[in-house]
């Protein structure tokens, strides 16, 4: 299979945006020779772009100027900033709308950005916050995360969220499937992305435009390879790989999800390295069914 760039790539958050890690060295300082690489090597196996500041890339924990100067790195490593998709969430609307204003000014195709997080906002505050955002001008992708937002962006709000005009597209991460039917019905203008790497297939299935992705970090060719074939048909391909890297990709949905996809990394010879604390090194059986999960992909020749 053909593991260039999709042609068919129409706007900047299709196809497979990979939710970059950040590699730190021991010190926890950030390697941003590692990471420009790192963006690159990614696109050249097969992906289309990236998602830094996203939790994967531990946005959290960064200064201001750390934050900035890794999405400039990334639109310049990608080679275009269509290929950049950076997260702009923040406690406060007035500070997503700041990093929504840096994504444009490097560049960036479009944003990736959480409902308000600081509490459990109704359906105004969440409208009021996207349309915020939205008046950075830069296209604005909603990413419904209930677990750790606990809010939820449930079909009929993600409707009025686009009938507002303020959002184009939504990273699911619900896990539910059943909402990609909803969806469509409800607001078929909107662009479905997947955002959990182990419904991928599920999600694919029901039609989707492009995959916010954890694995691919570590395999990209092979997250590229299954990711292509599920959205094309090619059910025989797409479920031999899926049951191959299922193992690894449900680390994407867990706690523990960036510690697995960095430790992923440094098996398969990436720069993953350590996590900035909180995130503490993974230990006991967890440790132990990653490495498992990651040296068999390995020895399979998934890469």
């Amino acid at each position: 299979m053909n593991l260039a760039s999709t042609p068919e790539r129409a706007r900047p958050w299709h196809g497979i945006m990979v939710a970059t890690t950040l590699p730190m060295r021991p010190d926890l300082s950030i390697d941003y020779d590692a990471y420009a690489e790192h963006v690159a090597w990614l696109i050249e196996n097969g992906c289309d772009g990236v998602v830094p500041n996203g939790s994967l890339g531990e946005y959290q924990t960064l200064t201001d100027e750390e934050r900035a100067q890794v999405v400039r790195v990334a639109v310049e490593a990608a080679g275009h900033g269509d290929r950049v998709m950076p997260g702009v969430s923040a406690y406060g609307s007035d500070e997503a709308r700041r990093w929504a204003d840096q994504a444009a000014e490097a560049g960036a195709g479009s944003v990736l950005l959480l409902p308000p997080n600081a509490f459990r906002a109704d359906h105004r505050s969440v409208r009021a916050h996207y349309a915020d955002v939205a008046k950075a001008g830069v296209p604005v992708v909603a990413y419904n995360n209930p677990f750790d937002t606990k809010v939820d962006l449930t079909p009929d709000l993600l409707a009025r969220l686009h009938a507002d005009g303020t959002i184009v597209a939504v990273k699911e991460f619900s896990g539910d499937v059943r909402r990609a039917y909803e969806i469509a019905e409800l607001a078929p203008g909107l662009d479905l992305l997947i955002g959990a790497d182990d419904v991928l297939v599920e999600l694919a299935l029901a039609g989707v435009v492009g995959w916010i992705a954890g694995y691919p970090n570590a395999l990209p060719r092979s997250c590229a390879e299954l990711y292509r074939a599920a959205v094309t048909g090619d059910l025989t391909q797409a479920r031999a790989l899926y049951r191959s890297l299922h193992a690894l990709l449900r680390w994407d949905s867990k706690t523990e999800f960036v510690q697995a996809i960095k430790l992923s990394m440094d098996l398969a010879g990436r720069p993953g390295g350590p996590t900035r604390p909180p995130r503490l090194p993974l230990t006991g059986d967890v440790e132990s069914a990653v490495r498992a999960a990651t040296e068999k992909a390995l020895a399979e020749g998934l890469n």
